[in-house]
């Protein structure tokens, strides 16, 4: 079950020519020194965003904050299983979450 949202996510970011998937046992995507997208050991995705495009895309999407190892991520969206059969729509979450943390002051 993890290995196979494993290579979803993994679909998704070589997508994402401007960024690449880290980690071995967590994974996740970071650029400016923030990571934007996480895969839990639940294989479940989130994805970060600013305060008013999070808010908007929790309706919008109809999902919730994102957890992992338990703690709920400040910033980021739980992706809806459902929508994991639309994975170039998934890929353009992602490259906006990338160009929210590039306008981030770099850690």
């Amino acid at each position: 079950m993890w290995e196979k949202k494993l290579e979803i996510y993994d679909a998704i970011v070589a997508r994402c020519p401007r960024f690449e998937r880290k980690g071995k046992k967590m994974i996740y995507t970071s650029a400016n020194g923030y990571m934007f997208t996480l895969l839990n050991n639940a294989g479940e995705i989130g994805v970060r965003f600013s305060k008013e495009v999070q808010e908007k895309y929790l309706k919008e999407l109809n999902t919730t904050l994102y957890k992992s190892y338990g703690a709920t991520m400040k910033g980021y969206i739980l992706i809806p299983e459902s929508m994991l059969g639309d994975l170039d729509k998934v890929a353009t979450y992602f490259d906006e979450s990338y160009d929210y943390v590039m306008t981030l002051e770099p850690k």
